[in-house]
């Protein structure tokens, strides 16, 4: 219990005294010693002793060779302290302000990544995932022979791909609410936007399950029509996939379409 004792107060006592330490960097009126303390504490992992350390210096050296480093400083911290907002903010101006800069390239790609980390899960508004992609392409554009072109590459299609599952999702969530025209619609413009989706078939057959069933459930002066569309939709669908595992039920599908095709001209 002594020995617990004993270095719960060595515990307390350096607590203090760094805390002494800090107040002393604080309250100095030495700016290059505040400048040292705050790379060494950044370079130590303790960004929230550096952040405001490198905030009032930023405002003392604005315009200098110093105040550049600070600047990239200060955005690399709001980075290690996952404020990406901030980050992507303060790494576009630092590359827009020093054009000049050896951190140039570094920053702009920071300024992406940021952008990258702000975007969110597939469900949920995109509009920061293709500022990301915008960001991303626009520094491949401007270091086409950097060393993180790979991995811009990999990003974006990380990220294109979260837009492409969204829009898959979209139409079938259509098709799953039976609003069969307007799948129809989503499937068509999905097929044609990405043409070598993974989810290129399915949407190809869930377009002509969309049309079969729009055409069983239509009214009877617009049946015909929409059974020659689905039909039209089997023919696309069987052309290019002649070995789908939904082959089957399209030619189910196909065949219900003629009878009911008959059926309808029967009435008429």
């Amino acid at each position: 219990m002594k020995h617990i004792n004993g270095i719960v107060v060595l515990i307390c006592i350096v607590f203090l005294s760094s805390c002494t330490e800090y107040r002393k960097v604080l309250k100095s009126t030495d700016m290059q010693y505040k400048y040292d303390m705050a790379l060494s504490y950044f370079k130590d992992g303790k960004f929230v002793k550096a952040y405001p350390l490198l905030e009032e210096l930023y405002i003392v050296y604005r315009g200098t060779d110093k105040g550049e480093k600070i600047a990239y400083y200060q955005a690399r911290c709001d980075f290690k302290m996952e404020d990406y907002m901030l980050a992507a903010h303060r790494f576009g101006q630092f590359y827009k302000n020093y054009p000049n800069s050896e951190y140039k390239e570094q920053s702009q790609f920071m300024s992406a990544f940021c952008n990258y980390k702000l975007s969110p899960k597939w469900s949920l508004d995109q509009r920061d995932t293709y500022r990301a992609i915008r960001s991303l392409q626009l520094f491949t554009i401007d270091y086409p022979n950097s060393t993180k072109i790979d991995s811009c590459n990999t990003l974006l299609d990380e990220l294109r791909y979260k837009i492409e599952y969204k829009e898959y999702r979209a139409a079938k969530l259509f098709f799953n609410m039976e609003n069969y025209q307007s799948a129809q619609v989503s499937f068509d413009s999905f097929i044609k936007e990405y043409p070598a989706s993974k989810y290129r078939e399915e949407c190809w057959f869930l377009k002509l399950k969309s049309g079969y069933l729009l055409a069983a459930n239509s009214v009877d002066d617009k049946k015909l029509e929409r059974i020659e569309l689905a039909k039209e939709a089997y023919v696309n669908f069987v052309d290019r996939f002649p070995q789908s595992k939904w082959l089957k039920q399209a030619g189910e599908m196909y065949d219900a379409l003629q009878k009911l095709e008959e059926t309808t001209k029967n009435i008429s």
